[in-house]
């Protein structure tokens, strides 16, 4: 029997899949004298054939995928000889890892023994696949038979595919709400851990933030300072910053181009502007340190105030002129989603243009605004780049835009690089960290919602 690779044979499936969905649909066919004879359309029956093959197929190398690894090195265990094993201080696992390297032709070795297990390791990875092939092969035969057993002229076969298409499509919908869940269930663990070591007090309370590892036991930071104010200071300074540059820049971009721009000069502004989304922000951050901060820094200087070469403006403002593009599209498409009824009714009432969009247009598309300001304002908590480039790292609590500060997403990067024990609170800091900021957008997300609840029930 020849042993397929998992792709290979997921490509025949899906090919024969293709063939038994015309097959079946023949036979549905030849079952009755038209279409009317049968409780299904004939595409239905064709389509319940074809799942019947591609879906044991699919979870055979589902199950193989997930299993067949570990069994293999299980296997591979049991034959490792005891003095291979004792050579290596009794570490069974880096020999299956050299074994591993030498089957996949990372590394080569003049020992035999090793050799030899490395060619077994080959050889059950055959005798794996083989059996895959076997068993799928196997199970979408006998599956295409039933399926096309089950077809005759009283069969509902449309109820039955409509049902797996609604699992699939609710599988497919849990997705995003599991990995939410798995997302905030491991950040909660870790954070716990975290407090089992910082008192939550501190933490959420704590006007500083030190959290290095000290060197000496008599030094003032031996325990470190894991005070999270500071950093949530800085996170919220700099996205306002942000905000008080993008909202009016974007939402008048906006307005301009839907209400007052002619096609042709929307035809070109449009797409620059969805290309200056699209900057890594690295870019931005080379902006950010080599032009705006220099430029601050200078303007502060004018006013004869004392301004830091990393400032908490100059990530602001760079921050600001990348959600530009985020908030502008949005309420492009709230703006252009409102009926055209609207406006055309309130200019018929003598209304001049901006009195219908101040008036009529701005609040029938303030829901979409909103929500548009919302994602933009999550964009910019969660920006990392630019602040570490232009805002410095600097734990800073303080209100003054010209001086350095950093944000919680900075610190997460700081604590998570290079090796790390993650059993230390300093590295299990970046959690809690996570978590505050989850909490925090979640918070804002919330407040939006409401005062877009309000204005559609002020509205009604």
């Amino acid at each position: 029997m020849i042993a397929m690779q998992p792709g290979t044979l997921l490509l025949f499936g899906a090919f024969a899949a293709f063939s038994v969905f015309f097959l079946g649909r023949r036979r549905a066919l030849s079952l009755g004298t038209s279409q009317q004879g049968l409780k299904s359309l004939p595409a239905y029956h064709g389509a319940y054939a074809a799942l019947w093959l591609f879906v044991p197929l699919a979870l055979a190398l589902l199950v193989w995928w997930s299993f067949s690894g570990r069994l293999v090195e299980l296997s591979m265990l049991q034959r490792i000889p005891d003095g291979v094993i004792a050579d290596t201080a009794g570490n069974a696992g880096l020999v299956l890892d050299e074994i591993q390297n030498i089957a996949n032709g990372a590394i080569r070795v003049e020992d035999e023994v090793l050799n030899g297990l490395a060619r077994d390791y080959e050889a059950l990875q055959v005798e794996s696949r083989r059996r895959l092939t076997l068993a799928a092969l196997a199970l979408a035969i006998a599956g295409a038979a039933f399926g096309l057993m089950r077809i005759r002229p009283d069969f509902s076969a449309r109820q039955r595919v409509e049902r797996f298409i609604r699992a699939v499509l609710f599988l497919a919908s849990s997705v995003a709400v599991l990995t939410t869940i798995g997302i905030v269930a491991t950040m909660l663990l870790e954070t716990i851990r975290f407090f089992g070591q910082v008192p939550e007090t501190e933490f959420l309370f704590g006007l500083e933030w030190s959290p290095q590892t000290a060197i000496r036991n008599d030094q003032v930071a031996a325990a470190g300072s894991f005070g999270a104010v500071p950093l949530l200071a800085g996170t919220l300074l700099v996205a306002t910053l942000a905000m008080l540059i993008a909202v009016p820049v974007g939402l008048m971009t906006a307005i301009y181009l839907t209400q007052y721009a002619g096609r042709g000069l929307r035809a070109v502004v449009k797409p620059l502007l969805e290309v200056l989304a699209g900057i890594p922000t690295v870019v931005y951050g080379f902006f950010a340190a080599l032009t705006v901060a220099p430029m601050v820094r200078r303007f502060g200087e004018g006013l004869g105030l004392n301004v830091a070469s990393e400032s908490a403006l100059a990530a602001g403002l760079v921050v600001g002129i990348m959600v530009i593009p985020q908030i502008s599209s949005l309420s492009d498409d709230a703006l252009t989603a409102v009926p055209r009824s609207l406006r055309d009714g309130a200019l018929a009432l003598g209304a001049t243009r901006s009195e219908a969009t101040r008036n009529v247009l701005l609040p029938a598309a303030m829901p979409g605004i909103v929500g548009g300001v919302l994602l933009a304002l999550s964009r910019a908590i969660g920006e990392t780049m630019i602040v570490v480039m232009a805002a410095g790292l600097a734990a800073n609590l303080t209100a003054n835009p010209f001086e350095a500060v950093t944000t919680m997403t900075v610190q997460i990067v700081s604590l998570l690089t290079g090796d790390q024990e993650f059993a230390s609170a300093r590295t299990l800091a970046a959690f809690a960290l996570g978590l505050f900021l989850f909490m925090v957008t979640l918070a804002l997300n919330v407040l939006g919602q409401r005062v877009v609840r309000q204005q559609q029930v002020h509205e009604r």
